[in-house]
């Protein structure tokens, strides 16, 4: 029987959680920055998920077949994921109707909606709002997820390529695309004219499918496999995507994403994401 790497996303445990590690999987052995433990048995995915909600720890197996020293590439949400905003629902505000705005979005990422859809519904709420709403969300309320710019170099030290994709605009991604330093980046377009919001987006819609289709595009770019390719995301859009790679990982995501990702944070930064190459 082959052996089972448990990752322990935390550089310190307490007493307390070291004590449960043992009792439950085995013995945690620091490793780099963060904890591993190898064992003969695994623990099912309802227990795995009882003990992360009780050592409150980021606790994930990798897959057998996951070799890290083969990732090249790396492919993120924007929304939620890279960054800690929605930002369709921020430019909403400016407009005064985030509630009604966010709830959409909320269900959409839930997969209670059809992305697309619910993405030319939300849009068209935002017809006659000022271009200028768009910079303001960017300079005021756009931060990133803690961790990431550490992960992005982290990244850029294995020489992995980082790719954004976004069911958001494309406003946003190549903005942040030229800030970090990124290799790719796709999202949606939003039709202005003359300075103004015409409540449309231009060409067609990057839902679900067009970010695993941008997964397998950039693969043969790249010339590699998506077994080589870690896609990380939050929402029901992400999941194709997720799937298609060779590792997925559900970042403080919606429990059906979580239920479905080879690894779960809820915990960490994304600078955790580092320790499954290490």
């Amino acid at each position: 029987m082959n052996p089972h790497t448990l990752v322990i996303h935390h550089h310190e445990l307490t007493q307390s959680q070291l004590s449960s590690l043992r009792e439950s999987v085995g013995e945690p052995i620091a490793h780099h920055n963060h904890w591993r433990i190898v064992s003969e048995q695994t623990l099912s995915p309802s227990k795995l998920i009882q003990l992360r909600e009780t050592l409150a720890l980021d606790l994930n197996y990798l897959p057998a077949d996951f070799n890290p020293a083969a990732v090249k590439l790396v492919i993120s949400d924007m929304d939620s994921t890279l960054i800690s905003i929605e930002c369709i629902d921020e430019i909403a505000d400016m407009f005064n109707i985030k509630p009604h705005v966010a709830a959409i979005t909320e269900a959409a990422m839930r997969g209670e909606l059809n992305f697309e859809q619910s993405l030319t519904q939300r849009v068209a709420l935002l017809s006659g709002l000022d271009e200028q709403a768009l910079d303001r969300v960017y300079n005021e309320r756009l931060t990133l997820n803690p961790g990431a710019e550490a992960w992005i170099t982290g990244l850029k030290n294995r020489d992995i390529k980082f790719a954004l994709v976004s069911g958001g605009f494309d406003f946003f991604t190549s903005r942040l695309t030229q800030r970090l330093g990124l290799d790719f980046s796709r999202a949606n377009k939003l039709a202005i004219e003359q300075g103004v919001l015409t409540g449309s987006v231009v060409g067609s819609i990057v839902g679900a499918q067009a970010k695993a289709d941008f997964l397998h595009e950039l693969c043969q770019q790249l010339a590699i496999t998506p077994e080589q390719v870690i896609a990380i995301g939050d929402g029901a859009n992400d999941l194709l995507m997720m799937k298609a790679a060779g590792l997925s990982v559900a970042f403080r995501a919606k429990p059906t994403v979580q239920a479905q990702a080879n690894c779960v944070l809820n915990y960490s930064g994304l600078d955790a994401m580092l320790d499954l190459l290490a």
